[in-house]
This record gives C-alpha cells, sequence and structure tokens, in this order.
C-alpha cells in the first residue's frame, strides 16, 4: 500500500478546502494511506474528511516574544522535517501560500508536488519581483511537479517565474452527486418574483471585489431594474461590504447570509451565479454552476473561454464590466446549451492525479 502525504491549512470555508476535500474522496483507500497536515486542525469541512486519514496538526507559535517564537517554530520544523523524512511515497503542498505546508512536503518524499490555486502575478499586482519572493519562500524551484489549476495561471506564472522543475495543468474534483442531492435539500429563504443572483466564497476585496457587485447594484437600482443578489459567506470585508449596502440602501436588493455548510440550495433557487474577481484559479463556483446548471455570470478570470457563450456571459474586470452584464442578463436572459457531465471531467483529472502520485510526472 503507497503512502500520500498532502499538507493544507485548515478546513474552512472556501474552494481550495473543498477542492482538497473532494481530492480526499477520490482516493481509493484500499490502495493508499493518506495523512492530512494541518496548520490549524478545524473548519467546517473538518467533518467532511474520509474516516481512512489521519490527521495531525502543525500548529506554530504565534507568541509576541520574538526571540522564543523563532527558536520554538524552528526546532519544531527540525524535529518534523526528520520525522516524516522520505517516509512516503507521494507529498504534496496542496495549500499554495502555506510556508509549513510546504517544507514539510518537500521533506517527507521525493515525489512531490506544489498545487497553485492562482495566478500570482495578477494576485502580485504584475510585480514580479514580490512573486518570485513570494516562490522562493516556499521553496517552488525544489518541488519535482508543480500543479497548476488552470491554463491561464500555469501560462503567465510560468512567464515570469522559470525556476520551476516541472510544472502541469489539473483540474480540481467536482463531487457532482453531492451537489445535485445537497441541491434539493430544503431551506427557509423565499425569493421574491423578481430576478435573483447568488454569490457564493469569501468576501474579500482584493481577491474577490464584491464592490463591483454592490456598485453595478446602485446602478441597476437606480436605472428602475428590481432583483436581489444573495451574498453567502463570509470574510476579513465582510463588515465593509455591509455599511456599503447600508449607505447605498441596497439593504433589500442585497441580503447578507452568512456562511452555509450547503449553498447548493440557493443555487438551485437563483436565476444566476455572479461572481466579480480579479483573478481565481479555476474557480469550484463554476463547476458547482455548471451541475446545477445555472448561468454563470463572471468578470474574466482563468480559463473562461472554455465556457463564454456556453455557460455563461463575462466581462472585464470592473465596475462597468460587471454593471454592463448584470444589464444584458436581465434585459436579455442567457440559457446554457451544452449539458455538463461531471463523470467524465473527474476520470480525466483522477487519471492525471495518479500518474503524479505513481510516476512523478
Amino acid at each position: 500500500m503507497k503512502k500520500i502525504l498532502l499538507t493544507s491549512y485548515s478546513l474552512g470555508l472556501g474552494g481550495i478546502e473543498k477542492a482538497l476535500i473532494n481530492l480526499l474522496n477520490e482516493i481509493d483507500y484500499k490502495e493508499y494511506q493518506v495523512t492530512l497536515i494541518l496548520e490549524h486542525k478545524e473548519g467546517m469541512f473538518l467533518d467532511s474528511v474520509p474516516k481512512e486519514v489521519e490527521i495531525l496538526e502543525y500548529k506554530i507559535s504565534t507568541s509576541k516574544f520574538v526571540p522564543w517564537r523563532k527558536l520554538y517554530n524552528r526546532l519544531k520544523l527540525i524535529h518534523w522535517k526528520r520525522k516524516l523524512k522520505k517516509q512516503f511515497d507521494f507529498s504534496a503542498s496542496f495549500t499554495t501560500s502555506s510556508i509549513p505546508g510546504a517544507l514539510l512536503a518537500l521533506a517527507a518524499s521525493s515525489n512531490t508536488a506544489l498545487w497553485v490555486h492562482a495566478n500570482y502575478y495578477i494576485l502580485y499586482e504584475k510585480n514580479v519581483e514580490k512573486m518570485t519572493e513570494f516562490f522562493d519562500g516556499i521553496k517552488a524551484y525544489q518541488f519535482q511537479n508543480v500543479v497548476f489549476v488552470s491554463k491561464e495561471n500555469e501560462r503567465e506564472v510560468k512567464e515570469h517565474y522559470t525556476k520551476f522543475k516541472h510544472t502541469l495543468v489539473c483540474n480540481n474534483f467536482i463531487n457532482g452527486k453531492e451537489i445535485e442531492e445537497k441541491a434539493n435539500e430544503p431551506i427557509e429563504f423565499k425569493r421574491k418574483e423578481i430576478p435573483l443572483f447568488v454569490n457564493i466564497g469569501r468576501q474579500e476585496e482584493s481577491q474577490k471585489r464584491l464592490s463591483r457587485i454592490i456598485e453595478a447594484s446602485k446602478k441597476l437600482v437606480d436605472d428602475g431594474y428590481e432583483f436581489q443578489i444573495l451574498f453567502i459567506g463570509d470574510g476579513p470585508d465582510s463588515k465593509k461590504y455591509k455599511e456599503k449596502v447600508k449607505e447605498y440602501q441596497l439593504e433589500d436588493v442585497i441580503l447578507f447570509l452568512g456562511k452555509k455548510k450547503n449553498p447548493y440550495p440557493y443555487y438551485a433557487i437563483s436565476d444566476a451565479v455572479i461572481l466579480s474577481s480579479e483573478y481565481e484559479g479555476f474557480p469550484v463556483v463554476f463547476l458547482e454552476s455548471l451541475i446545477i446548471n445555472r448561468p454563470i455570470l463572471s468578470t474574466k478570470v482563468s480559463d473562461y473561454e472554455s465556457l463564454e457563450g456556453k455557460s455563461g456571459l463575462f466581462c472585464e474586470r470592473s465596475t462597468e464590466g460587471v454593471y454592463s452584464m448584470m444589464k444584458d442578463y436581465l434585459d436579455n436572459g442567457f440559457i446554457t446549451k451544452y449539458p455538463f457531465h461531471y463523470q467524465s471531467y473527474n476520470k480525466a483529472i483522477k487519471k492525471r492525479f495518479l500518474e503524479l502520485v505513481e510516476e512523478g510526472k
């Protein structure tokens, strides 16, 4: 039985965390023994981890006494690296930004992989020096393979960071059957007889740019349009968004529902799913929308070209772009054109993942 080690930050609400759970659910535990190391053993998806997976916590010190903190964390890292050294057949750091996760994965096997879930060139505002410092900090150049979840991310990041040994694209798994089943669960929310949009995810401005949706909504309401938007999730900028909605007197238009472990019934009752991000990997929300067969309204983030005109409307990454896109939908609607077969989608990803585990390429 081959041994796999995966590392991540935590299992809170988020696309990376959900993608990790979907990956774990695809593994055959008769063939593989899996250990998961988390910096924080917490989060709403913790109880979704398959029972066969051993979960370990690697919690660093956050003491304000800097000399003690540095010494403690250094000694802990040395101890764990020795304990894990070449004990696994395959090891991967699944949360790109986790420095401990990267260092432990590198120690645990000679067959290593680093997952990259975002376009770090855009994330660092096209500052190549800062992006290089980030990837050097997690020793990305030491990983046998670097796995991007979208073609656009791989293309742009590789163009400006040339130290990777080997890169490939492997989209995230999606649990289509679970989504279809959970989408039918009852909820208390009663929608009005007006268009309803839903946005699901972390409420954080530097990436998600929900201010674009709020400002576009203000313009549309001033134009005389009627609609509602459900914001599901939370994050560091939730308070700021709520204050902006209140300032614009949009409390009856944009509704904050908080975190939902099962967001899928909200997809099902909505007319379309809306995103306003500045950058993404290939968003899990896209896949969820395809399974529930809801049109996607989104800014032009990674690999949108494969969906444009077939599964939704896409716009420039600006408030004006979001406004025009929403107006287009409210005026003309959108009907999705092709069914999405998640079984075939997952089968191809599983083949690619097992090639990594077995062969390292």
